[in-house]
């Protein structure tokens, strides 16, 4: 009786450790700490990154901007400003020696629609070219005429593993990826630090880049400074995709590891009866 008790408390023991196993495994995740950014950066308290220009911020459909135009008699170029009724407006913008001037949205054919001036063609051109071209139509009927051309805001789209995925609206010229994930609350403790992706439309071709947070040779690419409607897009590290695999499948191993206790529980009663017996 005693031998039989012994062989059922092994085989117990047995069946209870193999269920344990199962358990660990279906419940295990790839430990994944690369969280930092820069981790080439020298160990010298100060010092110099690589780093490339910002490139020109050249306009596109739906770009907002503002035209000031003025001169020594501003009475002669008022009338090239935008008036408040401006239908093309989403919003309007304080001006020095103005109190208001309303914005021109870029229309689908390039165009801005200014008072007198009409249409004025401004698709891929500067803010520094917007000024020259209409300060040449200026300068025909006045003299010595300023003209001024700011860039209200541009959209770009940051998606993936960002705590605030969102449209982001920027209302200055040199924004980096950086400023893109600051304003999404940083990447989650899920980014992949070395796959931030930007993708980058100029009207004719798509192209896009793998950025490495993790590397200060980020700073020399020429997408790490963004344009109009650029998407980055944040790849899922390694725990990410296995807890995605682990929700994918949780209820078919659940589903497993209770029919095995089930099974076990049978036959650990089965075996208990016959020694008994």
């Amino acid at each position: 009786m005693v031998s039989n008790r012994n062989r059922v408390v092994r085989l117990l023991s047995s069946v209870m450790v193999a269920v344990f196993m199962v358990v660990l495994s279906a419940c295990s995740t790839t430990k994944d700490n690369n969280l930092a950014y820069f981790k080439n950066l020298p160990p010298e308290v100060t010092g110099q990154l690589p780093a490339t220009l910002p490139a020109q911020v050249r306009l596109q459909v739906d770009d907002e901007i503002a035209v000031t135009v003025t001169s020594s008699a501003p009475e002669a170029t008022a009338i090239f400003n935008a008036p408040l009724s401006n239908s093309s407006v989403r919003g309007d913008v304080a001006v020095q020696g103005n109190p208001k001037l309303m914005s021109h949205i870029v229309d689908r054919d390039g165009n801005i629609n200014m008072p007198v001036l009409g249409k004025v063609h401004v698709l891929g051109m500067t803010t520094a070219e917007v000024e020259q071209a209409i300060h040449d139509r200026v300068a025909q009927t006045v003299r010595d005429p300023y003209v001024n051309v700011q860039l209200l805001s541009f959209y770009v789209n940051v998606m993936g593993e960002v705590k605030e995925p969102q449209r982001i609206k920027v209302d200055k010229q040199q924004f980096t990826v950086l400023d893109a994930l600051a304003s999404c609350g940083d990447l989650t403790e899920y980014g992949k630090r070395d796959g931030v992706v930007v993708i980058r439309n100029d009207g004719s071709h798509t192209t896009y880049q793998q950025l490495n947070l993790a590397d200060t040779q980020v700073f020399n690419s020429p997408y790490f400074y963004l344009q109009q409607n650029d998407v980055v897009y944040v790849a899922p590290n390694r725990i990410r995709i296995d807890n995605s695999k682990y929700n994918q499948n949780n209820a078919y191993k659940l589903s497993v590891i209770s029919t095995v206790v089930s099974a076990v529980s049978v036959v650990a009663s089965l075996v208990i009866a016959l020694a008994v017996k």
